[in-house]
């Protein structure tokens, strides 16, 4: 039996938030300590660094489960499906609905029964719940709803990957600028056509890892102690990242039975444009070659890191011929990869 995604459905918000408009912004060390440089030379490190230029916010009246549905809603009139033949959604992300200017998250109930909610589905047999997995939370997603079919106790499943990270920086912190909001979806279900999901590969490094990403307070002193935001320790993400992802991959492909020289495109996390260009230059020096011209598309240097999201948008985009250059045909096998919050890092060798 094939598995494949027979729809997807992207949303963007429409809000654009350039790196010109941080040049107000107060930043600080950790220590709380004023940086050391203008904020233009901040600002140009940054982009040097990541290659975001701009990033999108959801606009005031949204939260995170409203662009969910925003994305379910293209995925299923793409699938061409019945909502209501849906045995599964599957909702990834990080914070729940952080209303805007509020400093509360909200998870009850959780953000797919919201998602089935403003979908109006009746059918009480469509089970919704969330999956807390970092940023590699919807291809995780993928990955349970290929086993719920393949096991034979699911037809059809929505897996949706949507954050507004923008409501849980630190404005203080310079990575506060990496972050942005967003949401992707896709249906997967069996298929008569060949292909489909072909292998996977997870691990969750938590011994010395577990704590890379996570929630602590402002760099500015005077702010309450007790609010949270995104915090990272980039250095050591980086490094993880760079040794992990790509042997992750590897296994992965192996698993699949395909070559490398039979991988059309890779689909990474827009987690960082230099951090991503070093793990797919990483893999393919696993096989002692270079990585093709093109092999990543990228879509972080305008849309921004929206964690969870930014691979089935990135996706989406691509197969319905929205990003410049980019393009995928029936039968080329690709990767889908990603690293984040966990730390976890998995991967999918799926074929068009």
């Amino acid at each position: 039996m094939n598995i494949k995604i027979t729809g997807t459905g992207s949303y963007i918000p429409e809000t654009i938030k350039k790196n010109e408009n941080f040049n107000e912004n107060i930043f600080l060390n950790t220590d709380g300590s004023l940086i050391n440089n203008e904020n233009d030379v901040i600002i140009e490190k940054f982009k040097a660094i990541t290659g975001i230029a701009e990033r999108r916010y959801a606009s005031p009246d949204l939260t995170s489960s409203d662009l969910g549905f925003f994305a379910a809603e293209k995925a299923i009139a793409n699938a061409n499906i019945d909502k209501e033949d849906l045995d599964y959604i599957i909702v990834a992300h990080n914070f729940g609905d952080v209303k805007h200017d509020a400093v509360q998250s909200d998870l009850l109930p959780c953000l797919a029964s919201r998602v089935k909610h403003s979908l109006r589905i009746k059918n009480p047999k469509c089970v919704a719940y969330d999956i807390l997995f970092g940023c590699p939370g919807w291809i995780e997603g993928v990955i349970q709803a290929h086993a719920f079919i393949k096991a034979g106790i699911a037809k059809k499943c929505l897996v949706i990957g949507s954050e507004t990270l923008s409501r849980v920086v630190d404005k203080h912190d310079r990575d506060s600028m990496i972050y942005s909001d967003g949401a992707g979806a896709a249906v997967i279900e069996p298929s008569d056509e060949n292909g489909g999901i072909l292998a996977h590969e997870t691990g969750s490094y938590t011994y010395d890892e577990a704590y890379y990403l996570f929630f602590g307070k402002s760099n500015n002193q005077e702010l309450c102690k007790d609010t949270r935001y995104i915090k990272m320790d980039g250095r050591k993400i980086y490094e993880f990242a760079l040794t992990n992802v790509p042997d992750a991959m590897k296994t992965c492909l192996e698993k699949s039975g395909k070559s490398i020289n039979d991988v059309k495109k890779i689909f990474i996390h827009q987690a960082n444009e230099k951090m991503d260009e070093a793990i797919v230059k990483r893999f393919y020096k696993l096989f002692k070659m270079q990585p093709p011209e093109g092999i990543m598309p990228m879509s972080i240097q305008n849309l921004g890191n929206s964690s969870v999201a930014t691979v089935p948008t990135l996706f989406d985009l691509v197969i319905n011929n929205k990003l410049p250059n980019q393009s995928l045909s029936k039968g080329d096998v690709i990767i889908f990869a990603s690293v984040g919050g966990g730390m976890h890092i998995n991967a999918i060798v799926y074929q068009v």
